[in-house]
């Protein structure tokens, strides 16, 4: 989805979820990537920190469309939202909690 200023955002359609009220944690991982696990708890943790905040995990293997279109090379990968579905931040590998933190002070 492109907004009216022609950037790209990422919404419901795309994430099969809605967008957190303030900011969205998506996370692209893999059945066997081991460090995508310990992503999702700390992802899941700073989501139930944050209010309005929203973690979204999308399986790489089925979603290889967004994937391709999105330019994501390997798991765990990490994108933090915007309200608007912007893209602020990205990350690959598995993030430390205040990185997480601090990238969502960019997007809310």
């Amino acid at each position: 989805m492109r907004g009216q200023d022609g950037e790209r955002r990422l919404g419901a359609a795309e994430l099969g979820e809605e967008l957190g009220e303030r900011a969205t944690l998506v996370q692209f991982s893999t059945a066997f990537c081991r460090p995508c696990r310990a992503t999702w708890r700390t992802l899941r943790e700073v989501a139930d920190m944050v209010d309005g905040v929203t973690h979204v995990e999308l399986d790489a293997e089925a979603r290889l469309g967004l994937v391709r279109e999105l330019d994501i090379l390997r798991t765990p990968t990490v994108l933090v939202l915007d309200a608007q579905g912007r893209i602020v931040r990205r990350a690959s590998g598995q993030p430390r909690k205040a990185d997480v933190i601090a990238a969502l002070g960019q997007a809310v």
